[in-house]
């Protein structure tokens, strides 16, 4: 998985995308302090330990970096997008409930972290270790950064699997 690169002052209008999810009842907006142990239980139980862990930097940041997907008639969260996580203009980790998925929730999503690298004052975002690169490209014109195959991730800790006998 590449790295790519997102021209920021030439974003795509979200108002677009940001109604339709008005229209479903999904709020897009920052995770604040007291919602930080909610949101990082539901992206361990859902995704992994390391992509909390990039949540967990986001949520310490003042404004939060930590966008999130609420099901307002449901009143749990649906979707997640993080950015300048791991490294600075970087988006990501992100991701939706499999149930939620097709509806336009990681779109919204990533426009509204794209915004905001924007209004800290960046012209270009980082996606790290871009999974669905047609996604990025369609969505907010991302480009591949050649030479970035084994990404910013190379190299990174992972936790050991148990060994035999212990608990």
């Amino acid at each position: 998985m590449s790295d790519m690169l997102v021209r920021l002052y030439d974003l795509p209008d979200s108002q677009p995308i940001m109604a339709e999810m008005e229209k479903q009842g999904i709020t897009i907006r920052r995770a604040i302090a007291p919602e930080k142990h909610i949101v990082l239980d539901w992206i361990r139980e859902f995704f992994s330990e390391a992509w909390a862990s990039e949540a967990d930097v986001a949520m310490c940041h003042h404004p939060s970096t930590c966008i999130i997907a609420v099901d307002e008639a449901e009143k749990k969260i649906v979707g997640f997008a993080c950015y300048e996580a791991t490294y600075k203009a970087f988006f990501g980790p992100t991701g939706v409930d499999p149930a939620y998925r097709g509806r336009g929730i990681g779109k919204a999503l990533l426009f509204k972290a794209m915004e905001g690298l924007r209004e800290l004052g960046y012209a270009y975002g980082a996606i790290g270790g871009a999974g669905p690169t047609e996604f990025y490209a369609k969505s907010v014109g991302a480009i591949p950064i050649p030479g970035s195959t084994y990404s910013v991730y190379k190299g990174m800790l992972k936790r050991p699997a148990p060994r035999a006998g212990d608990q």
